[in-house]
């Protein structure tokens, strides 16, 4: 026997934090639904209304993710007139994804949803625990992805 076949996937910190992390993926994408907004695309919005006129590779990398998976949610956003993209004067290479009138103004909407949401889910928590809960996941955004949260810098 090896020493890892004991072990109570149940009862480690990795599994919760993965259901947890499911649980609250669906509470997000039932939220942004009412707004009509998946809940990838939400987070590629708040990167262009924190920097408008970012690069694909830039959002990418600020989100942790593939090209290709912020090229899929950028396409959904364009289809639906929140961003569009456009070339560079000088160089034909670079393009960068710019927020529409309708793509600022999904801000407050989406503001909405995300109180509620947050309201909803952390209300049993006191003030110290989601203090606590927040530096801890800060903690665990550096462990995975080996750097800060972009926002930190």
């Amino acid at each position: 026997m090896n020493e890892n076949e004991g072990i109570e996937y149940e009862k480690t910190a990795s599994y919760l934090l993965a259901k947890v992390a499911t649980a609250y993926r669906n509470a997000l994408e039932n939220h942004m639904a009412r707004v009509h907004l998946h809940s990838g695309q939400v987070f590629v919005l708040m990167e262009l209304w924190k920097k408008d006129g970012l690069r694909q590779v830039d959002i990418a990398e600020r989100l942790n993710l593939r090209p290709p998976t912020i090229n899929k949610m950028l396409t959904g956003l364009i289809d639906i007139n929140l961003v569009t993209r456009r070339s560079i004067a000088g160089d034909k290479r670079s393009t960068r994804i710019f927020l529409t009138r309708k793509g600022w103004d999904a801000q407050r909407d989406v503001a909405a949803q995300w109180l509620e949401l947050e309201t909803e889910y952390m209300s049993g928590l006191s003030e110290t625990e989601r203090l606590v809960l927040t530096d801890l996941l800060g903690r665990l955004h550096i462990a995975y992805t080996g750097r800060p949260n972009p926002d930190d810098d």
